[in-house]
């Protein structure tokens, strides 16, 4: 029982250690590039050209990306991928 305990808690410690990341600049989510118009999501290597837009809400596509990854993600975690 203690040995469950414990890999239980490294398995949670994992987690969140790779929910946090380093806090170092390498760690980006998205990069806005205001000469080139370009928005890059760097989590789901996304990138589009259409930042004014996208600063001025409309963010579907953006949205869009997101759940398909998330979704993606969670398949994978089931082992559905």
């Amino acid at each position: 029982q203690e040995k469950e305990r414990s890999e239980r808690a490294a398995k949670e410690a994992a987690l969140r250690k790779g929910l946090i990341g380093s806090g170092d600049r390498s760690d980006r989510i998205r990069t806005y590039n205001f000469p080139q118009g370009r928005l890059t999501d760097h989590r789901i290597n996304l990138t589009l050209y259409k930042l004014l837009s996208i600063m001025e809400g409309d963010l579907g596509e953006v949205l869009q990306a997101l759940q398909h990854a998330r979704e993606a993600e969670q398949l994978a975690e089931l082992g559905l991928d």
